[in-house]
C-alpha cells in the first residue's frame, strides 16, 4: 500500500498526505531534481544569466566551442562548463522535459546548428537571441533543412519577456522571466493588471 502510494506521488511530481484505513496517515514528500538551464554561448549574457540560474535553483549548463569562454573561472557559478563543438555537445546532451535551452550563440550559423540538434527533443523550453531579422533568417534555413511549423513553433525568440531590456543583465532577466513563465503556468502580465 505504501509503495504504491509513493509510486503515485513520484509519477505525478506532488507530494500529499495518504490515509490507509482511518488508521494511519503518511506524509509523501516529493523532491524533484533541479530543472537544467542549458545555455549554448559564453557572452556578455550568459554571466549574468548562469548567476540567475542559480539563484533560481536551476542546476546550470554553459557551452560553447571558445574555451577561452566556456571554463569553470569564468562562470564559477555554473555547475558544469563544457568548452566542445555546439552540435556534437548538444547532441550527446541528456536533454527531458526538465530542460530549458537557452541559444545565445555569436551568430545565426551556431544558431542553427543548436536549434537542429535541440529541436526534436523532450525540452520544456527552447530560446533563442537575435533581432526579428535575424530570427527570421534563422527560421528560413530550418524550413529549408524540411522542419515543420511545429518544430519552428516551439522556439521563443526573440527571446524573453518584454521588459524594455537593455543591458545584458537586464536581458537576462529577461530571459529567466519568461522562463519562469513558462515553467511555472504564469501569464507574464503585471500582477497589478490581473
Amino acid at each position: 500500500w505504501a509503495k504504491k502510494a509513493a509510486e503515485n506521488a513520484l509519477a505525478e511530481g506532488d507530494s500529499r498526505v495518504v490515509n490507509y484505513k482511518g488508521s494511519l496517515e503518511l506524509f509523501l514528500e516529493v523532491h524533484k531534481p533541479s530543472p537544467t538551464l542549458l545555455i549554448a554561448g559564453a557572452g556578455h549574457i550568459a554571466l549574468p544569466l548562469a548567476q540567475m540560474g542559480t539563484l533560481l535553483d536551476f542546476r546550470v549548463v554553459v557551452i560553447d566551442d571558445r574555451p577561452t569562454f566556456a571554463n569553470q573561472e569564468r562562470f564559477p557559478q555554473a555547475d558544469q562548463v563544457i568548452a566542445g563543438g555546439f552540435e556534437k555537445t548538444l547532441r550527446d546532451f541528456p536533454i527531458d522535459k526538465e530542460t530549458y535551452i537557452v541559444i545565445i550563440t555569436r551568430g545565426h550559423k551556431h544558431d542553427t546548428e543548436c536549434l537542429r540538434q535541440v529541436l526534436d527533443s523532450p525540452a520544456a523550453y527552447i530560446g533563442m537571441i537575435g533581432s526579428r531579422r535575424r530570427v527570421k533568417g534563422v527560421f528560413k534555413l530550418l524550413r529549408d533543412k524540411g522542419y515543420s511549423e511545429e518544430s519552428i513553433a516551439r522556439i521563443h525568440a526573440p527571446i524573453g519577456l518584454d521588459i524594455g531590456a537593455q543591458t545584458p543583465a537586464e536581458i537576462a532577466l529577461a530571459i529567466m522571466g519568461e522562463i519562469i513563465r513558462v515553467r511555472r503556468g504564469g501569464s507574464g502580465r503585471s500582477l497589478s493588471q490581473t
